[in-house]
């Protein structure tokens, strides 16, 4: 099964937010080791772009659910992890459209469904981000 699947019901089906969706599909799918009530409370402000319509709470969810993967110790001392957030920013961007969710939502936001198509698009800029991730550690 595919992040953006497990994502989407975790957005639909279980009610949570977006940024919350993201990281639970991937504590989930790449056994982070967070747990998933811990881990939706402290993502839980990120939704609705930090409630506010700043950063997509599905960007944010998807960079925690990295820190998890990547950060050795700590993040300014980890080789290679701003890169990686970099990269994945402008591959956010690149796929939603903008990164704050007062540019996202009016484009991708369909009723009856909220952002699961948010959520869907940041869930594969994840898993591609994390599969490549988990291959350069092999």
């Amino acid at each position: 099964m595919m992040l953006a699947d497990v994502a989407e019901r975790y957005f639909l089906e279980g009610d949570y937010n977006c940024a919350e969706s993201v990281l639970l599909a991937a504590n989930e799918v790449y056994a982070l080791g967070l747990h998933p009530e811990t881990a939706h409370r402290m993502v839980s402000a990120f939704g609705g772009g930090l409630g506010c319509g700043l950063l997509c709470g599905a960007i944010a969810g998807a960079m925690a659910a990295l820190g998890q993967e990547a950060v050795s110790g700590r993040a300014h001392v980890t080789d290679g992890f701003k890169a990686l957030c970099a990269d994945t920013a402008a591959k956010m961007e690149e796929a939603l459209g903008g990164v704050n969710c007062s540019v996202i939502k009016p484009a991708l936001f369909v009723e009856g469904r909220r952002c699961a198509e948010t959520v869907r698009r940041a869930a594969d800029v994840l898993e591609k981000q994390m599969e490549q991730l988990r291959a350069q550690h092999i």
